[in-house]
């Protein structure tokens, strides 16, 4: 990996991207758990440039707020300049440098706002060719299939680096070549700030072009190059929907493939999802139909999946987690969660607990061992260690104005078909019947229950469900035990 390090790097984010058919700035789409932008700040970021500079114009102020809330490596200070009314990235990056000092040396790396794949080791490589060559410019180029809307890369008869031409301005035999402008470039600061004085508007775009800048230097005397990558993804921009999802897709598929590679199993990466910021431990089990999200942490021997989405979720060493949906919760070393689980923020599941089918859970702690197996809603609650709450139980927390806190103590066994009308206390080693409704707290090891007496209406079905199987099913029940006496 290169040692070296850019003076500046520029990120260029200020077109408006009309070909997404959005209201949301082309630049702030999500892949992998982050926007755009948030890809290219942070690989720029990684470069520990001694200035980060962002270029903005459209949809400003929402990008703005965006960059102050990035958690970037570095916790620098992101410059932000803004441009005018003369288009182009010549002119984007003009804006960029009077955020920067005045006497600014060294290399300026430039890149965009939508290059999603952009690593930080391919940025730094770049500066070191640069420097190492003593160029005025190096540009980023790549060969592909099909040009078309690319900038071309023109050499001359010994490959050296003539121009780049923009397919609009091209002639025949320019558009016919394969190699293409990425438009991520290193600079030499100097040679910049005075190429850049030069550029106009003088093309078919009527454009301030930052490819000008090559022609311009060598005119200049000064060298110039193009080193092409071998990986194609990460020069490619999403300038619509199609292009987005495909770099999505091609994120994932290195999400996986880096993660696999370091011992976890992903039984089918062609329905597995993992956001960059996720953290996988090893000798995990990752299920079909599993997407993994924002800064979920999985511990090592977890299983996860099928069918299972956490987000901002901590799971911790061999939990089993089935068919599941959690945001922001916590699950303990050796739990279970699920099937057809529902885990909202501020779940807290304890060691070896278990959150079971068609489960709700909401702002609860449920302790070490503790179970809630099924069909319940637990909402603002404290449930103990070793504790059991019986299928179909509810905690009820809002009263229709504020929401109310239940605490079930330790080792409590707990009926069907509860209602715990908070606020309310049941005590450590409590019991409780089925059906009960818990208006007050239950002392340590009583037995709560709220039962009336059953009553049975003889003949009630006959009398007024008249007619009916259900009558005629009664009625040949009753003839049959008269027959039988």
């Amino acid at each position: 990996m290169s040692q070296t390090r850019p003076t500046a790097v520029i990120v260029l984010a200020a077109g408006q991207g009309t070909r997404m058919k959005s209201a949301l700035p082309k630049v702030m789409h999500p892949i992998g758990g982050r926007s755009l932008l948030h890809h290219a700040v942070s690989a720029a970021d990684g470069t520990c440039a001694d200035h980060l500079v962002v270029v903005v114009r459209h949809e400003r102020e929402q990008l703005v707020a965006h960059l102050d809330s990035l958690p970037l490596a570095s916790q620098r200070s992101l410059l932000i300049a803004d441009q005018d009314e003369v288009p182009g990235t010549g002119r984007a990056t003009e804006c960029a440098l009077t955020q920067l000092p005045e006497d600014i040396s060294g290399t300026v790396v430039v890149t965009y706002g939508d290059v999603p794949l952009l690593t930080t080791e391919t940025i730094n490589d770049l500066v070191e060719v640069h420097e190492s060559s003593s160029n005025a410019v190096t540009v980023l180029s790549a060969e592909v299939d099909d040009p078309t809307g690319y900038g071309r890369i023109v050499r001359d008869s010994s490959g050296a680096l003539l121009r780049i031409v923009e397919e609009k301005d091209a002639n025949e035999d320019e558009r016919a070549i394969s190699e293409i402008n990425s438009g991520i470039y290193a600079f030499d600061a100097v040679a910049l700030k005075e190429a850049l004085a030069s550029l106009t508007t003088d093309n078919a775009q009527g454009e301030k072009y930052l490819t000008d800048v090559i022609g311009l230097s060598r005119q200049a005397g000064r060298a110039v190059a193009a080193t092409v990558t071998d990986d194609l993804w990460q020069v490619e921009g999403a300038n619509d929907r199609v292009q987005l999802a495909n770099l999505g897709k091609e994120l994932n598929r290195r999400q996986c493939e880096k993660f696999m590679r370091a011992g976890v199993s992903i039984i089918d990466p062609d329905t597995t999802w993992i956001d960059v910021d996720v953290a996988i431990g090893q000798d995990v089990t990752i299920l079909p139909g599993t997407q993994l999200l924002g800064a979920t942490d999985v511990a090592t021997g977890a299983v996860i999946g099928p069918d299972t989405t956490l987000k901002d979720t901590e799971v911790g060493a061999g939990a089993h987690i089935v068919r599941t949906h959690g945001e922001l919760a916590v699950i303990g070393a050796e739990a279970s969660v699920g099937p057809f689980a529902y885990l909202r923020p501020g779940t807290s599941l304890g060691e070896s607990g278990k959150i079971g089918t068609f489960v709700e859970t909401k702002n609860s702690d449920i302790g070490t061992g503790a179970k809630v197996p099924h069909l319940s809603y637990v909402g603002d609650a404290d449930i103990g260690e070793g504790t059991n709450i019986g299928a179909a139980s509810v905690f009820v927390n809002y009263d229709g104005v504020n929401k109310h806190r239940t605490v079930v103590g330790k080792h409590a066994r707990m009926g069907s078909d509860n209602m715990y009308v908070a606020p309310v206390t049941v005590g450590d080693g409590a019991y409780s019947g089925a059906s009960t409704t818990v208006r007050k707290d239950v002392p340590a090891g009583a037995l709560a229950i709220s039962v009336a007496p059953q009553r049975n209406l003889e003949g009630w079905v006959q009398t007024n469900r008249p007619g009916t199987l259900a009558a005629q099913a009664a009625e040949n029940a009753s003839e049959g035990e008269r027959i039988s006496e």
